[in-house]
């Protein structure tokens, strides 16, 4: 091993919870990963940084790999809140309760599917999940009609506004988007509802976790989070959106094409495009498991992986930018899982 390697794998060997193994099992998937210490300032800090973890119980000895359930899909529901009540799919006449009771009817009760090529802990591919993972968000619905939600689809990457908060809405959302036998395409032709459909116009999109009515360690740290991250991403020129930019001025994906392998091309392209733009949304979102290793971080891109890091704090934010963010490469130090990570010959995240 070089020099250089060994000197950026030393934090690995200190580190008591992710170490050489991790960076090891995920370079052996074939995941982008990054050697780089995930903290760019010293210890104690000299830069403006409030470390919260020194005055939270946070869980520093377990370890955070695997504490990541698979799912198939999941969808960030329109709130304009960043707390919810402690269970967001049991408040009655919510659309993420709706959608508990449109997937039980609707969807099936087949085991994911089995592979031959398993992954490591903590890694999973959609395709092989079959739990679709539902979260109120903060962003804002685009309908003026209050009874109307707008819902961000992943690991697809999409967006899909005019949902009602019905039971039919819910069932029309599942039908259109979440059904597990639609790609990311989804069906954006031959439909009787009125939803409307846009790729996500961004180049990542940055979930923290603040549900304070679940556990208060999450809704402490996300605001902190939230302002570092604008901080540094806006040094690096990029834009920073903390709520989704409303889309209903722009053709939607069912207006624009008549079949499927056009969607599919229209898509795509989009997608490959959007990591040039250099435009971050910001939001916070509800429970996703693992409060006692906050700050809680999702980092998807528009090729749809998805990085789950824990116990994060504004001293890491400045190498997440450049390492994850920017580079599109996995911090083994502060990882705890991810979706569709595995890119073989591919060098970022953002590569198809």
């Amino acid at each position: 091993m070089s020099s250089s390697l060994t000197g950026k794998l030393r934090a690995f060997v200190f580190n008591p919870h992710n170490g050489p193994k991790v960076y090891q099992d995920l370079k052996a998937a074939d995941v982008p990963v990054t050697t780089a210490e995930c903290r760019s300032c010293a210890d104690p800090c000299d830069q403006d940084h409030d470390d919260f973890s020194s005055r939270l119980d946070i869980d520093l000895d377990s370890d955070m790999i695997g504490s990541v359930k698979p799912y198939r899909r999941q969808v960030v529901i329109s709130t304009g809140q960043t707390d919810w009540e402690k269970e967001v799919t049991e408040v009655e006449g919510t659309l993420a309760a709706l959608l508990i009771t449109a997937n039980s009817s609707l969807g099936t009760s087949k085991k994911p599917k089995s592979t031959n090529d398993p992954l490591p802990s903590g890694l999973f591919s959609h395709t092989n999940a079959g739990r679709l993972a539902i979260l109120n968000g903060s962003h804002r619905p685009f309908s003026r009609d209050e009874s109307e939600e707008t819902v961000i689809v992943l690991p697809d990457f999409m967006v899909v506004s005019g949902v009602p908060r019905t039971l039919a809405g819910a069932e029309a959302l599942w039908k259109a988007a979440l059904d597990p036998a639609l790609d990311r395409v989804g069906v954006t032709t031959t439909r009787s509802d009125n939803l409307s459909t846009w790729v996500l116009p961004y180049s990542c999109l940055i979930l923290l976790c603040s549900h304070k009515r679940r556990d208060k360690r999450c809704a402490i740290a996300a605001p902190m989070l939230e302002k570092t991250f604008q901080q540094y991403l806006e040094r690096e020129g990029w834009e920073v959106h903390t709520d989704l930019h409303d889309l209903t001025s722009e053709p939607s994906l069912e207006s624009q094409a008549t079949s499927t392998t056009e969607n599919e091309q229209l898509i795509e392209t989009r997608l490959k495009s959007l990591h040039a733009e250099h435009k971050a949304l910001i939001l916070m979102n509800s429970h996703i498991g693992g409060h006692k290793f906050a700050g809680n971080c999702i980092i998807y891109t528009p090729r749809g992986a998805g990085v789950w890091y824990g116990r994060v704090t504004p001293h890491e934010i400045e190498s997440i930018v450049k390492h994850t963010i920017i580079d599109g490469q996995v911090l083994p130090t502060i990882f705890r899982g991810g979706v569709d990570l595995a890119c073989r010959g591919k060098k970022t995240l953002y590569d198809w």
